[in-house]
């Protein structure tokens, strides 16, 4: 089957897990850069990507790549890609996005325009048409600029992949299901160890969580735009993908997966988007502030996004609540906790220093990954409990 090149963005920080579950689906990593990792595979590659994935942003099949310097290289650039290799005569086309970084050709817009226009000659002269039409299937453009290197290409997935098709409604300040789950995969957490998320709000960690617990593919509740490409793509493959993950899939796993918050609302948010992603029989809520958290096993795992105080009235709230987040977590018995925050105290609260501390950003707000381990369990520690 022909060879490709695949791209898949990422949260910057988070690299080497998308890196891991890239190479666990088979194919081997030909580049790493900041935000992104390109792969090799072939159109198959392009289905199980986008369903299984739960790192990436988006999976985007490369056309091209090359040295830029001023617009009318761009358009010669651009126009001699054989285009129809990739687009039907009634192809939509457009830019959906573009970007410039230390390059001579900043003006996003006039990029993304000559862009357009070099597509459509070269389409006009490839099938022989005055004009395109542009009525058939969507085909999006991204194009990335970096130090005067130009790679085009098509996005396989529309939406972006953090849109699992659960999260219909969230909190005031969700952590997107990508992320979520890339903090997951950085963590020692297994489906035998119980997980506590004490600040829940929505559900995300949770749901993520038994998602990867019932090995349940992301991607399974959603549809991709690369499923209208009949040119490019065998229905075939999309068919053969989610075969291969229902047969993954095991619904029946037993798993301690538990979250409480103070909102009663959130918590029906929670409820009803584990519902929707069909793990909610994995997942145990309760209505609960932080300084009843509790459970009774040992070698638990907190995850949590707990409040950032981006108002002011809620910045003087923060000191009590990690206060008592750090006494209750005192109380579990060699357990680990993993925060991501932005409150640079934390540390100070829980009493010692993380051991590992990794710098990300949750949207545009630059936060921390702290990490707090307990003791490791010996084999024959019994790991599970009951109550949370």
């Amino acid at each position: 089957m022909e060879e490709i090149e695949l791209i898949a963005p990422c949260h910057f920080g988070i690299e080497a897990v998308l890196k891991r579950e890239i190479q666990g689906l088979g194919y081997p990593i030909t580049q790493v850069e900041d935000g992104r990792v390109t792969f090799a595979g072939d159109k198959m590659a392009i289905a199980r990507a986008n369903l299984m994935l739960r790192s990436a942003e988006r999976v985007l099949l490369k056309v091209a790549s090359f040295a830029v310097l001023s617009f009318d290289q761009l358009f010669e650039s651009i126009r001699q890609i054989a285009w129809e290799d990739y687009l039907p005569k009634d192809a939509k086309v457009w830019v959906a996005k573009a970007s410039s970084i230390d390059s001579q050709l900043r003006s996003v817009v006039d990029i993304q325009s000559i862009t357009k226009k070099a597509i459509v000659e070269r389409l006009k002269v490839a099938y022989h048409m005055d004009i395109v039409s542009e009525t058939g299937a969507s085909y999006p453009i991204r194009i990335f600029l970096r130090k005067n290197q130009m790679t085009v290409a098509l996005d396989t997935s529309g939406e972006p992949l953090h849109k699992r098709g659960y999260r219909t409604l969230t909190a005031k300040a969700p952590i997107s299901e990508t992320l979520a789950a890339a903090l997951i995969m950085l963590t020692p957490w297994k489906a035998d160890r119980v997980l506590l998320d004490p600040f829940c709000g929505s559900g995300t960690f949770l749901v993520e969580a038994a998602l990867m617990a019932s090995k349940t593919a992301p991607g399974i509740n959603r549809s991709f735009q690369a499923e209208q490409w009949s040119n490019l793509l065998s229905r075939r493959f999309w068919y053969e993908a989610v075969n291969e993950a229902n047969d993954l899939q095991d619904l029946s796993v037993c798993a301690q997966i538990y979250g409480s918050d103070i909102d009663t609302k959130v918590l029906r948010l929670a409820k009803e988007n584990a519902k929707q992603a069909g793990v909610d029989h994995l997942i145990k809520l309760a209505h609960r502030n932080v300084d009843q958290m509790r459970h009774s096993a040992s070698h638990g795992f907190i995850i949590t996004n707990p409040p950032y105080g981006v108002r002011l009235e809620e910045k003087e709230s923060l000191p009590g609540i990690y206060q008592a987040f750090a006494k209750q977590f005192s109380t579990l018995q060699d357990w680990s906790a993993f925060v991501i925050t932005p409150y640079e105290e934390i540390e100070e609260k829980m009493g010692r220093p993380a051991n590992k501390k990794r710098k990300l950003y949750n949207g545009m707000i630059k936060t921390n990954f702290y990490s707090f381990l307990g003791e490791k369990p010996s084999k024959t520690t019994t790991e599970r409990g009951s109550g949370s």
